[in-house]
């Protein structure tokens, strides 16, 4: 890993102009200031890998700033300065948590040379995070249970895709994993080990998205007390994961767009760029193309995020995958069940659960198998111990007996059946609209809409 942005801190004019002199001229971007407390105001303001300061300095000293540095960025490279003769307080600031010291009158040599064996640091610690999430990738992609051709392709598919950097879109129905798989795709990458940071676009407030993705200044806005990294900015070197990307605002998907081309972002209020390095993973249950034909999606963001578009397949289309993951779901819950243990499903059971259609898919077959554990009493789990929409699904609509039948406008009767749905749907959970969104394949902040446009807040 190379430092790309270093802050030096002293209190001599002549010495800030010499060291600013040497990192610039072996490409490290070098900001001075005089002193602890503008140190602090700068790391607060702006993201640097690296601090390089005096230990001896009018105020507040260098092993004060080390640990107030510290408390604002716990992975912040800090190297201490002492003059001749001060070679306890530059020990001490290493005892401190400095990485190491340079003693004054230093060559430009001296300098360089440990910069780059703190970069060295760093990029080993970063391959060991690396090397340890490689033992167990296996064992990360377990819950990418199938034995059905779909989803024996959907794992070639990501085998084949994980090691490259390449924009990644996943398509399919809620439910369907699309995070796992997004997970699959880092964890089976060189980045794994790395930060792999997930972002709901659809859960997130219109008005606070770009502060989340891209991070602000303070001041910004009015509630901006402090400075904020974003989102973007925490998966650096990692993944980042953007579910429901339909989701986001026409203003925002400029931005992202402009993020993909350049890898740089801009905190809201700030005046410089910063680069980012990220592999994004993106993921919609809505279809992205329709979304652009209705001018809800930009074209140019959808070729950017389409490089690679991996579909995952709904649950009815792998029926022979729900006795396995049914399985699955039962050891994993039966760890923590109080009581007899739980030694399988009954062949009633594994009967209701393979007819059943199942429009939530995989999180709805998971709860409905959680819900069972819980519920279950004997040895096993029987078909009793199941929901009752599983046990007895209901009949497919029948056009005759849609609300106000004699009317045939598609318009009309698609706002009916959908009223009827949500209310449905929000019956059938109890009023959880989390839940409810995802039976409706729905995003949240959709179903939210839907629900005030028909009158069921009530």
């Amino acid at each position: 890993m190379s430092f790309r942005h270093v802050l030096i801190v002293d209190d001599e004019e002549s010495m800030r102009h010499l060291l600013s002199l040497i990192l610039r001229d072996h490409g490290w971007e070098a900001r001075a200031v005089s002193g602890g407390d503008e140190a602090l105001r700068e790391l607060a303001a702006r993201d640097y890998d690296l601090v390089l300061s005096d230990v001896r300095m009018p105020g507040m000293d260098g092993i004060t700033l080390l640990g107030k540095a510290r408390e604002l960025r716990p992975d912040l490279t800090f190297i201490a300065m002492s003059a001749y003769g001060s070679h306890d307080a530059a020990l001490e600031a290493v005892k401190a948590g400095a990485y190491d010291y340079v003693v004054k009158p230093f060559r430009p040599d001296e300098v360089v040379l440990v910069i780059r064996k703190a970069e060295e640091r760093e990029r080993l610690w970063r391959e060991n995070r690396r090397l340890r999430g490689e033992l167990n990738r296996e064992y990360r992609v377990e819950n990418l249970v199938g034995q059905s051709e779909a989803m024996a392709e959907l794992l070639r598919q990501v085998r084949r895709v994980a090691p490259a950097k390449t924009t990644v879109l996943l398509e399919g129905e809620s439910g369907t994993g699309k995070e796992l798989v997004a997970r699959a795709l880092h964890d089976l990458s060189p980045r794994a080990g790395l930060p792999f940071v997930a972002v709901n676009c659809g859960a997130m407030p219109a008005e606070l998205m770009e502060s989340e993705l891209f991070g602000h200044v303070k001041g910004a806005f009015t509630d901006a007390s402090r400075d904020k990294r974003g989102l973007a900015v925490e998966a650096d070197g990692g993944t980042l994961f953007l579910d429901e990307i339909g989701e986001l605002p026409l203003l925002l998907q400029v931005k992202l767009l402009r993020f993909l081309q350049d890898e740089e972002i801009r905190r809201v209020g700030d005046t410089r760029s910063q680069r980012v390095d990220v592999r994004v993973v993106a993921a919609s249950a809505r279809d992205l193309s329709a979304a652009v034909a209705r001018g809800e999606f930009r074209q140019d963001l959808l070729y950017r995020l389409d490089v690679v578009k991996l579909r995952l397949p709904p649950l009815r289309e792998r029926q022979g995958d729900i006795p396995l993951l049914a399985r699955h779901f039962l050891v994993r819950f039966a760890r923590t069940r109080p009581g007899p243990p739980l030694r399988g499903l009954s062949a009633e059971a594994l009967e209701a659960l393979s007819a059943y259609r199942w429009p939530g898919n995989v999180r709805e077959l998971e709860h409905a198998i959680e819900r069972a554990v819980i519920l279950a009493e004997g040895p096993e789990l029987r078909e009793e111990d199941l929901p009752e929409a599983v046990r007895a699904p209901p009949p497919a609509p029948d056009p005759a007996a849609l609300p106000d039948g004699q009317d045939l406008s598609v318009k009309r009767q698609g706002r009916a059946l959908e009223e009827a749905l949500i209310r449905r749907a929000l019956e059938r959970t109890g009023g959880n609209r989390t839940r409810a969104a995802e039976l409706l394949e729905l995003s949240y902040r959709a179903l939210l809409y839907k629900i005030k446009e028909y009158g069921l807040e009530g």
